[in-house]
Parts: structure tokens; sequence; C-alpha cells
């Protein structure tokens, strides 16, 4: 069975799904999940210039909102638990966790606990990091040791 780690920020879209287990055709896959809740990942003012980047003007003003600390915890595992029942609803077998601090350490470890054939990193666009390279796909070419896809994420959640 193929094994990939799937790195996101929030709940998968149906269209996320049907993108990310589609890609292998008729190839088994077991997906490992890692989420990091968006409140966590950046800091709010390139959350907003991202934001504005993407012409989402009403939602760089809203970025205060972004829930954080314990709040995106709470987010964060309602977001796992529906891309997981979406996964396993697919046809796929999946697992998933939080993570909490130090994304690309816990991405590495995972990598190497599973035995990890690929790693799918499926954000939003994420503009200001992209550009300087510091968005979780570039840094983790650089230290998981398995293929890295980076997708974006298909639609709202």
């Amino acid at each position: 069975m193929f094994r990939s780690v799937l790195m996101i920020e929030k709940a998968l879209t149906s269209a996320d799904v049907e993108f990310v287990t589609t890609l292998h055709g008729d190839e088994p896959v077991f997906f490992h999940v890692l989420l990091q809740p968006r409140g966590d990942q950046a800091d709010r003012l390139l959350r907003a210039i991202d934001d504005v980047a993407l012409g989402e003007l009403d939602e760089a003003a809203r970025e205060g909102e972004t829930p954080e600390g314990e709040e995106a915890r709470g987010f964060g595992e309602r977001a796992l638990a529906v891309s997981l029942q979406a996964l396993r609803a697919s046809g796929s077998e999946a697992d998933g966790r939080l993570i909490e601090d130090h994304p690309l350490d816990a991405l590495k470890s995972l990598v190497d606990e599973v035995r990890a054939d690929e790693v799918i990193v499926l954000t939003d666009p994420h503009y200001v990091e992209e550009f300087f390279h510091r968005d979780w796909a570039s840094r983790a070419r650089h230290k998981v040791g398995v293929p890295v896809l980076k997708l974006f994420s298909h639609s709202k959640a």
C-alpha cells in the first residue's frame, strides 16, 4: 500500500478529497494526516498580505478573528476529524494528528515512523512565504527525504 503524509491547515473540502485520492489512480493509499490550524502557522500580517494578494480584502480585515492558541486547537480537532472521515468515506485508509509546534519536525518524524512514500502539502496560497521559499513544501523538500508535492486547496472549507 502506498503511504502518503498529507499536511494541511484546515478541513479538506470534497474537491480536495477527490483530488488527493485520485492522484495515484487505482493504487490503494493510506493517508497519514498532519494538521496545524492556520492560526498557529503564520502571524497575522503575513496572512493579511496573502489575503490582499488574492484580492480578498474582507478576509484581510478579519485576520484578527482567526482562532489562535487554545481556540485553534478546538478548531483543528474538528477539522482533522472531518478530513479523516471524508478520506475514509472515499475508500482510503487514514489516520491523523494535530501539530502544535515545529511542523517540519513533526513531518520528518512521521515520514520516518510510517516509512512514507511521499508528502503532500495542501494549503491555501501563502505568497510571502512561497516567494522566500519559507512555506512548508519548500522547506520540507530539504528535510524529509521523500518526494514533496505542493497543492493548493480547491475551495474554501
